[in-house]
């Protein structure tokens, strides 16, 4: 006796080729099967979460006040166009924390109304975020080098 199926009189068929559509590439057939990213953001957000910053130190008045006789001296030195190195600190605009930076150039400006030093490149440092300012060129900066 032969059992009978619901779907035997067309599981023999051929397999049917459309005449109005171009046979897709296996590459494309596997693509429609691929896994899909039901969180969107959450491999960006695991990433961010991942990504360290630092906290801002807190200069003791000593180290303070070194910075603050370094920005005089720069003021004095501006039409000389001093090159220096300011080590500062820049807050995450994401997160808590930050990082320091060190960037080397020509000081433009040390306002003291707004409390920044300007640098010939446009970049602007508040004085609080100041860690560490050396001379890039010979003449040493008053009361060390570095903090």
């Amino acid at each position: 006796m032969e059992i009978s199926h619901e779907y035997d009189d067309i599981l023999n068929l051929p397999h049917h080729v459309s005449a109005d559509r171009p046979h897709m590439p296996m590459i494309d057939r596997a693509a429609q099967f691929s896994p899909f990213a039901a969180l969107t953001g959450y491999d960006a957000a695991i990433v961010e979460t991942a990504r360290l910053t630092d906290t801002k130190r807190e200069l003791s008045e000593e180290q303070k006040s070194i910075i603050s006789r370094q920005l005089r001296e720069l003021q004095v030195r501006l039409k000389t166009d001093p090159s220096v190195t300011v080590t500062y600190y820049i807050p995450d605009e994401r997160k808590a924390g930050g990082a320091y930076r060190a960037i080397s150039g020509t000081a433009k400006k040390v306002d003291e109304y707004l409390g920044v030093l300007e640098m010939s490149n446009g970049i602007t440092i508040p004085f609080d975020d100041i860690l560490r300012i050396s001379a890039s060129d010979d003449r040493r900066l008053p009361y060390g080098e570095n903090l």
